[in-house]
């Protein structure tokens, strides 16, 4: 099954850009060739990008202290482990915590790393960092895999407590909701949605066999989902079958 996810709101649509950055991250690093290792500095660029949001650190916080207090509301609650929940409001403190020892934005350490700073700022040129642009940075792909990927991993440190806290975040709200079977009448969907909650991220799974793609609209009162194909020119035509999948609405 092939899984789509759709934010419905700007903050949770940065958590999600910010993730997969970092499960980016997370494959290229390990690899050996200079190549993958380029493309994770690339990759700590975007993150340090994405993350330059002035109040980004502050909503984190944020989101991190609601989801304490919502779970301290559950103590004494018998359908609930309290040995389960402790772990759970343990890790949300820890991230919490982390987040707050941080000096300022996520990467802003990084800045002050001039050699750092010269391949970010060549990085946006097509092509811009060739060994005759960046020479020192050409010796450093030259380096054994080892050097170079401890250097990476002591640069990511900075950015360990925001990954951290939006994976905890994220995960908390993927597990809010329950999945239930739907259909595509025709190959479209309008779902209105119940008054008084406040869904934050639609997620979707469909079999890929049917080789489809859906163009999703949400806000607040209504979701909107249309199915379309894609043809071998390339083009996006709406299929006008009934398609089954799954969908959940996570609050």
């Amino acid at each position: 099954m092939i899984l789509y996810e759709y934010p419905f709101n700007e903050r949770i649509r940065t958590y999600l850009r910010l993730e997969h950055l970092f499960l980016r991250l997370g494959e290229l690093v390990p690899r050996d060739a200079p190549v993958d290792h380029h493309f994770a500095l690339t990759t700590i660029f975007e993150v340090m990008d994405v993350a330059a949001r002035a109040d980004l650190k502050g909503e984190v916080m944020k989101d991190l202290e609601r989801q304490r207090q919502t779970l301290e509301s559950y103590r004494g609650n018998p359908a609930i482990a309290e040995h389960v929940l402790d772990k759970a409001i343990r890790r949300l403190e820890a991230c919490f915590a982390a987040l707050d020892k941080q000096p300022g934005k996520a990467g802003q350490e990084l800045t002050e790393n001039e050699w750092l700073m010269s391949v970010r700022s060549r990085s946006s040129i097509p092509g811009g960092t060739c060994e005759f642009d960046l020479p020192a940075y050409y010796a450093w792909q030259h380096k054994d895999a080892y050097t170079r990927r401890a250097d990476i991993e002591r640069w990511t440190t900075t950015l360990a407590p925001t990954a951290d806290a939006i994976h905890v975040l994220l995960q908390m709200l993927r597990d809010s909701g329950s999945p239930q079977k739907v259909m595509a009448t025709g190959g479209q969907l309008q779902q209105n949605l119940p008054q008084g909650r406040g869904f934050q991220l639609l997620r979707m799974r469909i079999d890929p066999r049917l080789d489809l793609v859906p163009e999703i609209s949400c806000n607040r009162l209504l979701v909107s989902l249309r199915l379309m194909r894609v043809t071998p020119e390339g083009r996006m035509t709406p299929s006008i079958d009934d398609i089954p999948f799954e969908m959940t609405l996570c609050a």
